[in-house]
């Protein structure tokens, strides 16, 4: 089992900054890939970005590309991602995700956070 813990959402305006923190404990030595999902009211859960913890290229959804950065922390177990230039498109919940490989669909995650809630205001 791995567990995830995310924090670091709330409500910010249009333009402004917010980072998030995914904190993976449990058998994180069986994960390899960690991601970061959203999902607004009323919509899918889409991914946003995700990246391997053994290092490479990470992947961004176009709509984010410039704007977010995910990166990682080996010692700490963590993931992080670090949003700029939020838009009030970027209002969601934002769920951090384990899995084996780097997929964009979110069945091929196994392991899921409670979820933090971004909102961003114009």
């Amino acid at each position: 089992q791995v567990q995830l813990v995310e924090s670091g959402g709330g409500l910010v305006q249009a333009g402004g900054s917010l980072r998030l923190s995914c904190a993976a404990s449990g058998r994180t030595s069986t994960h390899y890939v960690m991601a970061w999902f959203r999902q607004a009211p009323g919509k899918e859960r889409d991914i946003v970005a995700a990246l391997r913890w053994s290092g490479g290229n990470p992947y961004y959804v176009d709509s984010v590309k410039g704007r977010f950065a995910i990166s990682r922390d080996n010692a700490k177990n963590t993931v992080y991602l670090q949003m700029n230039s939020l838009k009030p498109a970027d209002t969601a919940v934002y769920y951090c995700a384990s899995g084996n490989l780097l997929r964009t669909d979110h069945e091929s995650y196994a392991y899921w956070g409670q979820g933090t809630q971004v909102i961003v205001s114009s």
